[in-house]
């Protein structure tokens, strides 16, 4: 059993990345530029951003974080989203999600200029990918992808099926490994909560990709012997003995499906860091079409 270690993986990506840097600065280029839009608090939220802004850093990317109150007017972050389209500075602009109650979610993902949407979700982005056009693929789907390719993990003509259809993972994840390209060219089945005997059709997959935000949803006897597991899955468990006072699971049983698993990637230090590194290739990829780099 192999573990796919996202820690090794995403490492390649920002090596890759620093190289290209090195190599902008050796022509005393301007360096790409990501934005993140960070509003309230939430826990989860703050780590998630203070991670990607560390990694910029980590890799010679410059970096903004744009903090704004949990009562911030849509009008006001639309605004500062429309103040970063223009800034001629700023290659790619992310808004952390989810948004507060009183934002429409949908409404500032559109408002984030096509060519900055280095989170894949503009209808644009979206649509170019349904149609296999180059464009910006959501993070962390781009982030599993580099990851099947780090570990050169086959899957040709493999079933695979995707547990969980959002736009952020579930749907595009399927886009990507049916689509025709070098780690695609699967047959993919989608499951959600209305899916019928999940369990059967779970146990005919070659690769699985759970991603239902269910803590150990997915348990041994759902996992085909030699079956490749991603689990997109992090959720906080309250653990008093732990020494932040919580625990993160996956979608996925670990313990139990590794070991019929041929591969799997364990949380945290799985898919999480691939989506950083999806991130920042978007980024580097906005970079380089702002600039012809």
């Amino acid at each position: 059993m192999v573990v796919l270690d996202g820690k090794i993986a995403s490492q390649a990506v920002k090596e890759h990345i620093k190289e290209k840097i090195e190599a902008l600065r050796a022509q005393n280029k301007r360096l790409p530029h990501l934005a993140a839009i960070l509003v309230g608090n939430n826990g989860a939220s703050e780590t998630y951003v203070a991670s990607k802004i560390k990694t910029c850093a980590e890799i010679g990317f410059h970096s903004t974080l744009v903090r704004l109150e949990s009562t911030v007017d849509e009008a006001v972050l639309l605004k500062k989203i429309a103040e970063l389209n223009n800034n001629a500075a700023i290659d790619g602009i992310l808004v952390q999600l989810p948004l507060p109650k009183q934002i429409n979610e949908q409404k500032v993902i559109e408002a984030i200029h096509p060519s900055k949407d280095v989170d894949g979700f503009h209808p644009v982005s979206v649509g170019k990918l349904v149609q296999g056009l180059q464009t910006f693929v959501p993070a962390t789907p781009y982030g599993i992808m580099l990851m099947l390719q780090h570990f050169n993990i086959d899957t040709k003509g493999k079933h695979a099926v995707v547990v969980g259809r959002s736009n952020i993972v579930g749907r595009p994840m399927s886009i990507l490994l049916s689509g025709n390209t070098p780690y695609g060219n699967c047959t993919v089945t989608i499951c959600h909560s209305h899916t019928k005997n999940l369990k059967e059709i779970c146990l005919q997959a070659d690769i699985l990709v759970a991603a239902l935000g269910r803590p150990e949803f997915v348990k041994a006897d759902m996992v085909k012997e030699g079956a490749v597991v991603i689990d997109v899955g992090i959720t906080r468990i309250d653990d008093p003995t732990a020494k932040k006072g919580f625990r993160l699971k996956g979608d996925v049983a670990f313990a139990e499906v590794s070991a019929k698993a041929s591969a799997i990637t364990p949380v945290p230090g799985g898919v999480g860091l691939m989506t950083i590194a999806g991130l920042l290739q978007n980024t580097l990829r906005a970079y380089g079409e702002r600039e012809k780099f």
